[in-house]
Parts: structure tokens; sequence; C-alpha cells
């Protein structure tokens, strides 16, 4: 089976299930519909970068902070949480994910998913599928600072990286030690 027959639950503003399409109609169409990400980190705190490789239905070619994906028609955030990051950083054995925060991604033009936000540690020597990874490093979250104007990055992983940094500073409060 392709990844474009992969069957996903459709869902509503409220994250409803309201049917079930292949993934290559869900694109088409702009169905709204789950996904999940996950910021790896490896056992330094430094997190995982890498380049999609061009021949992704979503995003060809841009830079990730992320390792995620589709979440499948009746499957769990935190299966699809575990599934992706398992596959995308090429490792076995990895904690769950731990769930942080969930939202809406809609860019306006017809691209709209829910989206869950997970952090995972991957203390294990990383080997990313080379049909989704072209390039990947684990940076410190300073080089990902810097380098958030020079590269082109995926506008969902950079809406979710953007909200992912206020959750952190929120959740620190003020008076809280960093």
């Amino acid at each position: 089976m392709s990844a474009a027959d992969e069957i996903l639950d459709v869902v509503d503003e409220h994250d409803r299930v309201v049917g079930r399409a292949p993934r290559g109609e869900v694109y088409a169409r702009g169905l709204r519909h789950r996904c999940v990400f996950i910021q790896a980190r490896d056992a330094d705190g430094r997190v995982f970068v890498h380049r999609r490789t061009p021949t992704k239905l979503v995003f060809p070619s841009l830079y990730d902070m992320f390792v995620g994906g589709v979440v499948g028609a009746g499957e769990s955030y935190a299966s699809a949480a575990l599934r992706e990051a398992e596959e995308e950083l090429g490792v076995t054995g990895l904690p769950a994910p731990r769930f942080l925060f969930s939202f809406l991604y809609d860019d306006g033009a017809g691209n709209s998913w829910w989206s869950a936000v997970h952090e995972v540690r991957c203390t294990l020597p990383v080997s990313p599928q080379v049909e989704e990874v072209a390039w990947h490093d684990f940076l410190t979250d300073e080089e990902l600072e810097r380098r958030l104007p020079a590269w082109e990055w995926v506008p969902d992983g950079l809406a979710a990286y953007r909200r992912l940094r206020e959750f952190r500073s929120r959740a620190q409060g003020p008076g809280s030690p960093a």
C-alpha cells in the first residue's frame, strides 16, 4: 500500500471523527485530519533536525525540527507518536513520547489538521529512513534558533515550534528556575 492509500480519520474543528478517506484524497480535497509532532532530543539535550526528502507528499525538501506524521484511521495520538518517532528516527525501544499539548493547524489555504505535540528523549543511535529524511543532525537550542531565519522550514512544524516555545515559557512562569 502506498502512503497515498493509507486510510485516515477525517475530523471536524473540534477533533471529532466525521469520516474516513485515503491520505491522497484527504490532501487533494484539503480534508481536516490528525497529525503528531514529536520533538526528539538526544542524551545531551540536542534537538533532532532534518530535511525532508524531495519525494514527500507534503512540504518536500523543507527542514523540520519535529519527527511525526499522520495518525491512521482508528489510531490514537499516543500510538501514532511512538510509531512515527521510531520509524523516522530508525530506532526501536523508544520510551513513549510525552504529550504536551494539541492545536488546530490551519494555513488558510486548504491545509488543516489537528496537531498533537509530544517530546521524547532518544539515547539510541539514530538511523533515519532514507525515504523520509535527506539530511539530519542534532542541534543545540541555540543552533536551532540561529537557523530559523536562514533555512526554509515546514510551516506546520514552525507553527508547532513557536507554540512549544510559548508552552515552555508559560510552564516555567515568572520566578521559576529556568
